[in-house]
């Protein structure tokens, strides 16, 4: 654990405006974070995502220890120079992924499972995941959690205290090679681990599990295994409420719809990830301050607008629906990178103006304005 590494400059309630300070640059929170899972964001390069105003990425241990293999990142010097995003960056834990997998087979030692790719017998444990992150160099590390996929109580309650037991592990290892590397690769000497609060939809559960993981030596806090708003807001102002307030928070996975990030930011996170807006772009499906659209629509054909006259994407300022259009009904792969950059856009931009409303005080009219429109209600 490392002093000075987040700083919160205003608070709203629990919504706050904070700075992560990592070695590749500082993260201005509340900030969505790209899901680059295989070390790219689907669909757009490392230029792009930062012309789109992205300030950090997250990718996958899992997908990472599969190919290309942590050894050749590391010989490339780390996640940050192999991908040329030179910016801040994360790794989730890969427990997420290799828990979605058929036969898994759950131990206290760690997990068996088999590669999706040439069906290896493979194992991770809180010692691997954790070895395989300071391979890969990212900036923050995550924690390897047991994620239940059982909605029964007594599950989830036995991948809670799982989840908890591997977190002492998780420490214990990450202190060994943060020493280890602070000696041999001072560059690598820089990284932070962040605690998983799990718990599922029992608010008891998640109280327990965030004042397990606040009294333990991490820098942050991920927040994992929530997978829709219903029911958030009050599970994180019980988990926001207990958790250190000089730490920082990241809402797993969430970011697919604008809800997620006003309730998340308005109940004190600071960071998001999804691989939501990416995918649906991929698909046709398009934000608009409006609400969502299918852009594969026949009303599209002739509609030379564009897709949003205020916003200031590459594509809504130099395309027009109709283009866009086009290039999905001819399966042209410029229709996905243009509809990406778009959707990425959104997200990135709609947290930086959440961060602006709560420095400026006018949180709760910005997020009332917002979903009234975009969800016409």
């Amino acid at each position: 654990m490392l002093d000075n590494f987040f700083t919160i400059q205003k608070h709203q309630g629990l919504a706050r405006v904070g700075v992560i300070h990592t070695p590749h640059g500082d993260i201005y929170t509340p900030a969505f974070v790209g899901a680059a899972t295989r070390a790219t964001v689907k669909a757009l390069t490392m230029s792009q995502m930062q012309a789109l105003g992205s300030q950090a990425i997250l990718a996958n241990t899992y997908h990472l220890v599969l190919r290309p293999g942590t050894d050749l990142i590391r010989e490339a010097g780390g996640l940050a120079k192999f991908s040329g995003w030179n910016k801040p960056t994360f790794t989730d834990s890969g427990g997420f992924q290799i828990f979605s997998l058929p036969n898994v087979k759950i131990s206290e030692h760690g997990v068996k499972f088999k590669s999706h790719i040439d069906g290896a017998n493979l194992e991770m444990t809180p010692e691997s995941s954790m070895q395989a992150q300071w391979a890969i160099g990212a900036d923050i590390h995550i924690a390897f959690d047991h994620l239940a996929k059982s909605e029964n109580r007594k599950d989830i309650e036995e991948a809670m205290h799982r989840t908890h037991r591997w977190l002492d592990r998780c420490v214990a290892e990450h202190g060994r090679l943060r020493e280890e590397a602070s000696g041999q690769r001072p560059y690598l000497s820089e990284q932070y681990l962040y605690a998983v609060v799990q718990g599922g939809t029992f608010n008891d559960l998640r109280a327990e599990s965030a004042k397990y993981c606040a009294e333990k030596p991490v820098d942050g806090f991920g927040i994992g295994g929530v997978f829709t708003a219903e029911g958030m807001d009050d599970m994180l102002q019980t988990v926001n409420s207990i958790l250190p307030e000089n730490k920082p928070r990241h809402l797993l996975g969430m970011g697919q719809e604008p809800i997620d990030l006003f309730v998340g930011a308005e109940y004190g996170c600071d960071t998001f990830d999804c691989v939501g807006p990416t995918r649906m772009a991929r698909n046709g499906s398009l934000y608009t301050k409006d609400g969502r659209i299918n852009i594969k629509n026949a009303k599209y054909a002739h509609d030379f607008t564009p897709l949003m006259s205020d916003c200031d994407c590459e594509f809504c300022k130099n395309y027009t629906r109709a283009y866009l259009h086009h290039l999905f009904k001819t399966d042209e792969i410029t229709a996905k990178i243009l509809a990406s950059i778009h959707n990425e856009h959104f997200v990135v931009r709609t947290v930086d103006s959440i961060r602006e409303s709560i420095m400026g005080g006018t949180f709760a009219d910005y997020k009332k304005s917002f979903l009234s429109r975009y969800y016409q209600c």
